[in-house]
């Protein structure tokens, strides 16, 4: 099921962050996570996760800290999520979920909503931008 998770709400709003930053060098941890109220221990994990999935880098040194690779406007929170959590889904009932499926799956009369719902996320989230948060 698509919930909005503490861990995926802090990773976005550190890279809505480092994009307000963005061209202006590497961000350190703890300027994020006091600016963006995330507990920096957390923040390291989220980053370094972000990292390996090539959405930041970090550069060490005194004038070292993180930031976006690509720029804000290549980066869509459709993007982010699917990294952090996988599918844009409103219920996990799809029979390639990790648990068994749904007994109803190819009859729910529910299904063509939770469909419609899943296309109207991926609209949304898809279509946003880092850059879009930024200039709201």
């Amino acid at each position: 099921m698509m919930a909005i998770t503490q861990k995926w709400q802090y990773a976005l709003r550190a890279l809505f962050e480092l994009a307000r930053r963005d061209g202006q060098g590497p961000v350190k941890i703890g300027t994020v996570a006091e600016i963006q109220s995330i507990p920096p221990r957390f923040l390291e994990g989220i980053l370094n996760q972000l990292k390996a999935g090539g959405f930041v880098e970090s550069l060490r040194g005194k004038e070292g800290g993180y930031r976006l690779l690509r720029s804000p406007k290549d980066i869509s929170v459709g993007d982010v999520i699917r990294y952090l959590q996988g599918p844009l889904a409103p219920v996990d009932c799809d029979p390639g979920a990790s648990r068994e499926p749904c007994g109803l799956y190819g009859d729910c009369v529910c299904r063509p909503l939770w469909e419609r719902a899943q296309r109207a996320l991926e609209e949304v989230y898809d279509t946003t931008t880092l850059q879009d948060l930024v200039d709201l």
